[in-house]
């Protein structure tokens, strides 16, 4: 069976777009599992950078098919528009199959973002405020339209009619902020069910019939461990399940069926938004590593909290994805520095910390245990071949593989496809 998995370790922003791009080259399908246009993948293609927020990876190549699944959250205005930016590259979306079961974001859900983070003051998550968390919210509250909601008019409009009656009491009682309109909602959906209509299928049964016939699929996940709903730094976290299990649920696939999950770990440390950090470095440092990283949201543009590798996490995270290989990326990012710093541990109130804290004020007051590694001073850019990396280089990748307990599969050097070096072939 030939199916690969690509999961983010950290807080996202690993570099998950470039790993399922370069894994996408060899695979059949490619399968986009959960979360919204809240996330974004960066892929470079002969030096063009492509700002992917719903469509799978996948789609800069002609002959994929690419699934966007049941556990996705669409909204209909973002993933046209992309669409159209793309044809506009030169590039098609018609292997695109998108979900009848998905959830659709709507307007409500986009207003009722936006009020709610704006009334919390300084206790703000750092919500993209593109509907994402109002929409699954719906859907655990059985009030949620999908896709297929679409070509039944009639249930449309009656659950159109509901929601926007509902969400404006609560838009204009509890956050005094405006209402939406009903008829222009209606309007637009009309024409979005139209544009879509091509691509709408039931990709549960398209998935299995790819797996089943030994097609190489691949699962691409969307954000990554630690903003995991469940498993994450709640509530600093997304709305859904960015781990291996929410893949198979939200790809509509058994968990037998996926294979060799790869676990994409940045060589430093960054997160979007608030909540604790362990590693971050408010100095010198963290501000090297923004500027050489370039570490800027691909959706928002915020500048990224940075740090030091916190091996802490990407261990937590081997253990819920039942990871089987580590890529790393951005290794070339660190390429300047004398020296570098790994995290291996914490420690909270003098004691070693085993495994990883769910009380937020417990993990504030963790102290990282770190070690220190030579740097390699030198460009890594242009080499495509492990041994031949430098060194220190491959002592700082190996320390990882040894204190997470998972072996290396990939190592990346640069933002381009072919600047990867491959320790494993899986498609």
């Amino acid at each position: 069976m030939a199916t690969s998995m690509v999961i983010g370790t950290q807080w996202g922003d690993e570099g998950k777009g470039k790993i399922v791009d370069c894994l996408a080259e060899r695979a059949d399908v490619v399968v986009r599992s959960q979360g919204g246009n809240n996330a974004g993948h960066t892929v470079v293609v002969d030096d063009k950078a492509f700002a992917l927020r719903l469509l799978p990876s996948g789609i800069l190549y002609d002959n994929k098919t690419n699934i966007i699944g049941t556990g996705v959250v669409i909204d209909p205005k973002v993933l046209l528009g992309e669409i159209a930016g793309l044809e506009k590259e030169g590039k098609s979306a018609k292997t695109l199959k998108i979900s009848d079961r998905a959830h659709l974001i709507m307007p409500y859900h986009i207003a009722l973002d936006t009020a709610e983070e704006a009334s919390k003051g300084d206790a703000k998550i750092g919500t993209t405020k593109n509907g994402i968390g109002p929409c699954y919210a719906d859907k655990i509250n059985r009030i949620g339209i999908r896709v297929c909601d679409l070509y039944d008019m009639d249930v449309f409009k009656e659950k159109l009619a509901y929601n926007v009656e509902f969400k404006n009491k609560i838009l204009r009682n509890v956050y005094g902020a405006d209402g939406v309109n009903y008829d222009e909602i209606l309007v637009d959906y009309i024409n979005y069910a139209e544009a879509l209509k091509p691509y709408v299928t039931d990709t549960n049964i398209a998935l299995l019939k790819a797996v089943k016939a030994d097609k190489k699929v691949l699962f691409e996940g969307a954000q990554a461990t630690m903003l995991d709903l469940d498993h994450g730094t709640y509530p600093f976290v997304t709305s859904s399940h960015p781990i291996a299990g929410g893949a198979s649920t939200g790809a509509g696939i058994g968990p037998n069926y996926l294979k060799n999950i790869f676990g994409v770990v940045k060589a430093y440390a960054t997160r979007v938004g608030a909540g604790p950090f362990p590693t971050e470095q408010l100095n010198e440092i963290g501000e090297n590593l923004r500027n050489l990283g370039h570490e800027f949201g691909t959706v928002t543009g915020r500048p990224r909290r940075t740090g030091w590798l916190d091996l802490m996490v990407v261990k937590y995270a081997a253990g819920l994805n039942s990871l089987d290989y580590l890529a790393i990326t951005r290794l070339d990012i660190l390429d300047s520095f004398k020296e570098l710093k790994i995290c291996v541990g914490y420690k909270l109130n003098g004691k070693d910390v085993e495994g990883f804290p769910a009380d937020l004020k417990d993990l504030e007051a963790c102290e990282p245990v770190y070690e220190t590694l030579p740097g390699w001073e030198t460009d890594i850019s242009g080499i495509r071949e492990y041994d031949k990396l430098p060194e220190n280089a491959r002592q700082y990748v190996e320390r990882i593989a040894e204190v997470t307990g998972v072996p290396l599969g990939i190592v990346s050097v640069g933002p381009n496809r072919n600047q990867t070096i491959d320790l494993v072939k899986i498609f």
